[in-house]
């Protein structure tokens, strides 16, 4: 394996991949928003419990590779708890990530999400990891 797949694959990537978290129904969601990539067969459907301006639960269900289940388990740990424009944020961050040139600088703020900085060199490979983003935005009234 050369160092640019290894890298696409970190173990947190192949850990939240087998093992997801917050993967499941959600009952009681009062946003939602399914999502799927025609070209490689990835679904994920995003849901959430929203009170306030505070994402109380998140969770999400789905199907297709590691990297688009593994960035819905990381995302949807990230959100539990999450106010609202910070996981706004947090979300444009990590798609804005995912799409800068190879070898830029990962970002602090993104924690665990930074272990897709190998997608950056694969860029057939960049709608996996970003598709839980996108059913984030449609969940919560955004644009995508």
């Amino acid at each position: 394996m050369n160092d640019s797949v290894r890298q696409l694959y970190q173990a947190i990537i192949i850990d939240h991949g087998q093992s997801p978290r917050h993967h499941g129904a959600l009952p009681g969601a009062t946003h939602e928003a399914t999502v799927d990539n025609p070209l490689c067969g990835d679904q994920v459907t995003l849901r959430l419990v929203v009170e306030g301006d505070r994402i109380r639960a998140a969770g999400f269900e789905g199907q297709g590779c590691t990297l688009s289940q593994a960035a819905a388990s990381l995302l949807a740990t990230r959100l539990t708890g999450a106010a609202i424009d910070d996981a706004r944020a947090l979300v444009d961050r990590f798609t804005a990530f995912v799409r800068e040139p190879a070898g830029a600088p990962v970002p602090e703020e993104l924690g665990d999400l930074g272990a897709f900085a190998g997608v950056r060199e694969f860029k057939s490979r960049q709608p996996c990891a970003t598709l839980v983003a996108l059913a984030f935005t449609r969940a919560t009234g955004g644009r995508g």
